[in-house]
């Protein structure tokens, strides 16, 4: 039997750095948070603020880096900043790990309770 083998290439280092910084990035829950919701729909910084429980300065500040990274980007209506992702492969990305956390978590709670064991 052949089997055909597929030679892996590792990334380029600054790939990897540059992936390193994204997961730094989102490594922060509040900012994870935001980016959760932001995945849902856009939303101002005052609609972010009531759904992550954070004070605006700080989601504001939150804003800031996630927006200097490339990951959010925002637009004006009127006077109020409207932020939306502006990069739908973070968005697939933290769609699939928290999402299966979810589920996970859902899981672990059935066993705990007796329906999975």
């Amino acid at each position: 039997m052949i089997v055909a083998t597929r030679e892996i290439v590792d990334p380029p280092a600054e790939v990897l750095a540059e992936a390193a910084s994204v997961f730094t990035l989102l490594s922060s829950p509040p900012r994870l948070h935001i980016v959760w919701v932001l995945a849902q729909g856009e939303c101002d910084v005052t609609g972010l603020a009531e759904r992550v429980g954070g004070a605006l300065p700080a989601v504001s500040q939150h804003l800031a880096k996630l927006k200097l990274a490339g990951l959010v980007r925002s637009r004006r209506e009127g006077r109020r900043v409207i932020y939306l992702i502006d990069d739908d492969d973070i968005v697939a990305t933290v769609h699939g790990l928290v999402g299966r956390l979810t589920e996970r978590a859902g899981l672990s709670g059935e066993r705990r309770h007796g329906l999975g064991a």
